[in-house]
């Protein structure tokens, strides 16, 4: 009996194992679902296979779309560059609205490139809108969110507890890195880099060219800073523990203050959930305006409150743009299913109370399924008394581009795949552009490109064209080497040129666009610069490309014919029985590259300060570049750092500060001045205090902000001609 039932056992083994084999080893599309799906008029659609495909299979007769007619549409397929990805795109003009609903066909003469034939036929159903749709009600609100909890669950269940990628009751916002004006400020007074023209960004100092204005910790200090000798602080707007000041906006005599809002309750979290039916603020992110005009005595104007952290801002002239992002708590629906999750929002134009987003006010973005809110608040400084005006919308990104016209939204998109492979499959990203118009912000149109992106630097609009670059996969997944991406949309965010599969198993590291230039630093090794030409929207060329020691963090423009790079040296380090070398970061890199022939890019000349462990804010937050090409200034805050003879991995602090250089394309880098707020010998370690945030210029005076004190120096000599501790 008992050899029966092991011989019973081994024939299911056996059976089990046969059966998983064949699965495994069938051609098949690996990205099919049943539910029918609702897309936007300009949907491409991805069929995923599991081997590369047979470009005979690019067969209309085998891949095609119907509409509710049975009518055979004209779709263009095409074989993406990894051969197992089939992309159908749309029609000219996109789906047809009329139509109820469409299908996607593909047959079972669909063939492998090593002749296997597709498994089985297939069919997927959609619906097709012309924009985006909304929530409409509390009852699709608790839907969308119960199927990320049961999502959720499943993901947890395969590894007995995986953390989850979206954590519910925790913003996680992260403040995008920012980039430089190609001009750094002009005239007498310098003004914080931003990336496009005409597009403030909040920063933590500004200046009207009289008075210096500082969010710091728990306060903003309004300094006077003309004369540099004579400087002194006229007032201090000071806030309690609730409220932390993090970016300020100058505008004609008002100062707009961003900052973060902790919410104190009387009762507990819970309590106050179960009591009213309503998710409690615990976190916003506040805009206080004042009247600055004497700013001995500022004014508070107003305030507007929005829930979520903060990820970035724009202004415009006298309209201010603030986009935040807010993670609900959504396990409240388990106790309650009629548990109102709705974001939030005040604002002393209304009477201050908290208000919740109407349910039809809230739209979302029809293939996503993200545990978040995406909040666009726009008010005007002119109008004081105009009430603020909120876009709201299911699903965020951190990453931001804004033009005059339009801002556009990164947001990574997991598509069908399991919680359980996020992480280990690297995402793409879906782009969302919304049109403004004053205080306008709507929903224009949306595309899906392969690959992340790393910052606003990896985004442009250029000539009505939205350029963008991203990096495919991971640098150290070596079964899926990542690679490299550049992709040029249209007005309608429809595909008109690309270049894919550059530098394989590299990610990268920073981006300029220049017109029909764009720079792109990528590295793993050694740090390839990409000069493409993209002049031809449609057929964008990589026309040179530069392998140097190193990477670059931030590639800032210079003039026409040279672009400056700022970030790490890098050292080889080979090792006995290692299949790779190792890489160590060294100190910090600064390139002069000479690109007046693009198809043979130059580094001209380097500098490297200190060794490993020397870093700036210059590395990650592009605010902390003071530049002017007229000026000969190319400043920056810096920690400096030499390496110990001893050990590989024990750095030596040596300074604390900022440097200031000349940069001349005949000669190089040349180190003008160290200016430092640590009076006497440097201590043994760095001084939080004392760290030189932010560098700016009134005039023929600069001056230099730490947390502690501000000081003047004389352009030029830079020689201190005044002094203040706060």
């Amino acid at each position: 009996m008992m050899k029966k039932w092991w011989l019973l056992s081994g024939l299911l083994l056996i059976s089990v194992v046969a059966v998983a084999i064949y699965s495994l080893s069938q051609f098949k599309v690996v990205n099919a679902w049943e539910e029918e799906h609702v897309v936007l008029p300009n949907k491409v659609w991805t069929l995923e296979f599991s081997e590369k495909v047979s470009e005979k299979s690019l067969d209309p007769n085998l891949i095609y779309v119907t509409n509710d007619k049975g009518e055979k549409l004209d779709t263009k397929l095409e074989l993406g560059t990894d051969q197992k990805t089939i992309f159908i795109h749309p029609p000219k003009n996109g789906y047809d609205l009329k139509a109820k609903e469409f299908t996607v066909h593909f047959k079972k003469g669909i063939k492998s490139a090593l002749g296997r034939e597709l498994n089985t036929k297939h069919t997927w159903q959609f619906v097709v809108k012309e924009t985006l749709p909304t929530v409409g009600t509390q009852e699709n609100l608790a839907s969308y969110f119960e199927e990320i909890i049961e999502e959720e669950k499943e993901a947890r269940s395969w590894f007995g507890g995986l953390k989850d990628s979206f954590s519910a009751g925790e913003d996680k916002a992260t403040e995008e890195s920012m980039t430089a004006d190609k001009s750094g400020g002009g005239g007498d007074v310098s003004e914080t880099n931003v990336q496009v023209h005409g597009v403030d960004e909040a920063d933590i100092v500004k200046t009207d060219g009289k008075s210096i204005f500082q969010a710091e910790h728990d306060k903003v200090r309004i300094i006077q800073a003309v004369p540099g000798a004579q400087m002194k602080v006229l007032s201090t707007l000071r806030y309690n523990g609730e409220f932390t000041p993090h970016q300020l906006f100058l505008e004609d005599g008002q100062l707009v203050v961003i900052g973060y809002q902790y919410h104190h309750m009387t009762k507990s979290y819970e309590d106050a959930a179960k009591d009213s039916l309503i998710a409690p603020m615990m976190q916003s992110t506040k805009i206080i305006v004042y009247d600055v005009k004497n700013p001995a005595d500022p004014k508070q104007i107003r305030e507007v409150t929005v829930e979520g952290s903060y990820v970035s801002a724009r202004k415009v002239d006298s309209l201010v743009y603030l986009v935040t992002q807010h993670y609900p708590d959504y396990w409240l629906l388990k106790e309650n299913r009629r548990m109102d999750i709705r974001p939030k929002f005040s604002d002393t134009v209304y009477d201050s109370k908290e208000r919740s987003i109407d349910y039809d006010d809230i739209h979302y973005f029809p293939e996503s399924r993200q545990p978040n809110y995406t909040m666009i608040a726009a008010l005007n400084l002119d109008q004081p008394k105009e009430e603020v005006s909120m876009a709201t919308y299911l699903g965020s990104g951190n990453q931001l581009y804004m033009s005059k016209e339009n801002l556009y939204l990164a947001v990574e998109n997991y598509g069908d795949m399991d919680r359980k492979d996020r992480g280990v499959i690297a995402p793409d990203t879906d782009v969302h552009k919304f049109a403004i118009n004053g205080m306008d912000v709507k929903y224009h149109s949306s595309a899906t490109v392969p690959g992340t992106v790393l910052n606003q630097f990896s985004m442009d609009e250029h000539n009505g064209y939205f350029r963008v670059v991203t990096t495919k996969g991971y640098a150290w997944d070596e079964k899926r080497p990542s690679s490299n991406h550049l992709y040029i949309l249209d007005k309608n965010l429809k595909e008109a040129g690309k270049i894919e599969e550059l530098a394989r198993g590299e990610k990268i590291y920073s981006a300029r666009f220049m017109g029909d230039r764009i720079y792109m630093v990528t590295f793993k090794e050694t740090d390839p610069l990409f000069v493409f030409d993209a002049s031809d929207p449609a057929n964008p060329k990589v026309l040179g490309e530069l392998k140097i020691p190193g990477f670059s963090n931030y590639l800032h423009p210079y003039d026409e014919n040279h672009i400056i790079g700022f970030g790490q040296d890098t050292k080889i380090v080979a090792e006995k029985g290692a299949s790779q070398p190792r890489i160590l970061t060294d100190g910090v890199k600064i390139s002069l590259f000479d690109v007046s022939d693009m198809s043979n890019p130059k580094e001209k000349f380097t500098e490297i300060i200190g060794g490993r462990g020397t870093y700036s804010p210059l590395n990650h937050d592009h605010k902390a570049l003071l530049f002017n090409k007229d000026k000969d200034i190319f400043a920056f805050p810096i920690s400096v750092y030499q390496n110990s003879e001893k050990n590989e991995y024990e750095q030596i602090f040596e300074y604390q500060g900022a440097y200031v250089y000349s940069i001349d394309p005949a000669t190089g880098f040349k180190l003008k001045s160290k200016i430092s707020h640590i009076n006497g010998e440097m201590p043994y370690y760095e001084e939080w205090g004392k760290q030189i945030q932010r560098l700016l210029y009134i005039g023929d005076t600069m001056y230099a902000l730490s947390p502690e004190k501000i000081t003047s120096h004389k352009m030029g000599s830079y020689e201190k001609v005044g002094e203040l501790e706060f």
